[in-house]
């Protein structure tokens, strides 16, 4: 008899899940780790390759999370690993707050180069994206000597303090920490499938910043005491929510015309994700300030605040960080933009395309799937009780992610009731096919 031979590029389960190993560390786990971490389905990682992930029991897995958009090359890419071998080999660690290293600042060159606008930048490093918030949330007071802030319902920015005064996605993330940073106010930030009946994208993005005047600056918030307005070019946390071309814009002029700066959050968004190196290119808006992080490193901590250099114009001693721009995690950096710019931001952009025409048919096909949007390898699917309605389905949402890991597919949840696709950038048609065949194998069996 002819057997077919076991493919390492796709999923093969090998045990009921979690195996044995895997239910071991998790009981473990339970005992001494924090409760506050969340877990969807109980996998128990023990190696990754590409865009593979092996548990403890040798289940193998295709991650179509990219460890929560972050592994943008794959896991453990060979050019990335020789990079961080090869720094550690001659130096970990130094400080470069208080000493200089001459790959933080080829790092930061590269990023001021890149960064969307073309006008001069400075950059702040640190370790993760709430890290890079709180740096422009400080920078903007400092700069503007204001002291509020706007952000947007449904946006997630980070869970320390500053940073979590700003994310508005789940009632979880706040519950317990107040009082927050005050000086805080949230506005409608544009959803596409849940817009008021007959109102076009567009005037519905313009309905949303025009609300910022008209019940914000007219009645609880004076626009002369605000510092910026922090926005993510596309809501992850919030739903992989793309919002209308007019949105960036609109909210520039309006941030223009009173003095405000502009902070575009491209932690999830940036490093290629969207089939651009930052996502505000598919939207023309410069940014005053931007933070970037997650993808930045494939993997290790490190994350950039990014500033117009007139505005980083803080002094010494302003603002620091012990880790940021560790050299070893520069150097990862240095080694992913490299391979961003030579191959891996356009296979973004095919896969991308390639997963939207397989899935543009759904939400005919599917009662379920209520939309399905997605620029570059950032893309979401809308999960509801009936088209008609648009009642959202948080429910099937989560077991459409419990079946898909039961099938060897790693997918998260974003916002109330979508499924995010964020796999690594260089995924393959195939690995492509595999996770949109199962998600439709999911639906079928849950419709």
């Amino acid at each position: 008899m002819v057997t077919e031979a076991v493919r390492l590029d796709l999923p093969h389960i090998l045990t009921p899940l979690p195996g044995p190993r895997a239910r071991a560390v998790i009981e473990r786990d339970q005992a001494v780790l924090s409760p506050s971490y969340t877990r969807c389905y109980p996998l128990v990682a023990s190696r990754g390759e590409g865009a593979m992930i092996e548990d403890v029991d040798g289940n193998r897995f295709l991650d179509f999370n990219a460890g929560i958009a972050v592994a943008a090359t794959g896991h453990c890419h060979p050019q990335v690993v020789e990079a961080i071998e090869r720094q550690a080999a001659r130096l970990i660690h130094m400080s470069g707050t208080d000493f200089y290293y001459e790959n933080m600042v080829e790092l930061a060159e590269k990023l001021a180069a890149l960064a969307p606008g073309g006008v001069a930048r400075r950059v702040y490093f640190g370790n993760s994206g709430t890290e890079a918030v709180e740096a422009a949330m400080k920078l903007a007071r400092y700069h503007t000597g204001r002291e509020k802030f706007i952000a947007f319902r449904g946006a997630f920015h980070g869970r320390t303090l500053g940073a979590l005064s700003l994310t508005a996605s789940k009632a979880v993330q706040r519950r317990g920490f107040g009082p927050l940073v005050p000086g805080v106010f949230h506005a409608e930030f544009p959803d596409s499938y849940h817009r008021p009946a007959g109102v076009s994208p567009e005037d519905h993005a313009m309905a949303c910043v025009h609300a910022i005047e008209r019940d914000l600056f007219r009645t609880v918030l004076p626009p002369e005491e605000v510092a910026a307005i922090v926005v993510e070019p596309i809501q992850g946390e919030g739903g992989y929510l793309i919002p209308p071309k007019n949105f960036l814009g609109e909210l520039k002029l309006l941030a223009e015309k009173h003095g405000i700066l502009l902070v575009l959050d491209e932690v999830q968004s940036g490093m290629g994700r969207t089939g651009k190196m930052w996502a505000a290119e598919h939207f023309g808006v410069t940014p005053d300030i931007f933070t970037a992080a997650k993808g930045i490193a494939s993997g290790l901590p490190l994350s950039a605040t990014i500033a117009r250099a007139e505005i980083m114009n803080w002094t010494p001693g302003a603002h620091a960080s012990t880790f940021g721009g560790n050299p070893v995690a520069v150097a990862a950096s240095l080694a992913t933009i490299q391979l961003l710019e030579r191959e891996l931001i356009a296979n973004a952009v095919s896969m991308g395309a390639h997963i939207m025409d397989r899935m543009r048919e759904w939400p005919r096909r599917f009662p379920h799937v209520g939309e399905v949007r997605g620029l570059g390898l950032m893309i979401g699917i809308e999960l509801v009780h009936d088209q008609r309605s648009k009642e959202r389905a948080p429910e099937l949402r989560d077991r459409l992610t419990t079946m898909a890991f039961e099938r060897g597919l790693l997918v998260l949840g974003a916002g109330r009731n979508s499924i995010r696709l964020s796999p690594p950038l260089i995924i393959t048609r195939d690995q492509a096919d595999f996770a949109v065949d199962t998600l439709e194998e999911c639906l079928k069996l849950a419709a």
